[in-house]
This record gives structure tokens, sequence and C-alpha cells, in this order.
């Protein structure tokens, strides 16, 4: 468990789809900062705020596509 004084940034990948990451360590490859950075529950309670539709990038684009030629 990380220490409750720990900050953490939100980071989003390709897909889309969010996490946080301690401020400490280097983004993992594939990850890239989503501006907020705060406590756990700061980052959490944004991710909650913005991230709406959990369905990956990718197939989000598809349903539309199968939506639009239709």
């Amino acid at each position: 468990m990380d220490d409750p004084d720990t900050q953490f940034t939100v980071v989003i990948n390709g897909e889309e789809q969010y996490s946080i990451w301690p401020d400490y360590k280097p983004l993992p490859d594939g990850w890239r900062e989503a501006g907020k950075s705060g406590t756990r529950e700061e980052c959490l309670a944004h991710i909650e705020a913005v991230w709406t539709d959990m369905r990956p990038r990718s197939l989000r684009e598809a349903m539309e596509g199968e939506t639009q030629s239709h």
C-alpha cells in the first residue's frame, strides 16, 4: 500500500482508459498524463467524473461505424 501522503497523477492510454499512477514512479509505456494530480481520492474522483464511457476507444469507434453503416 502506498504512503497516505503519496501524490498521484491521472494517466490515460491510447484506448482512452484511465488510471492513477504514483508521482514518484516513471509513467509506464503507452500511458500519458491526463492533466490531474493529487491524492488517491482526488484522482479517483476525477476519473469517475470524466470517464463516463468505459469502452475502449477502438470499440467505441467500431460500434459507431456499425451504427453509421446501417
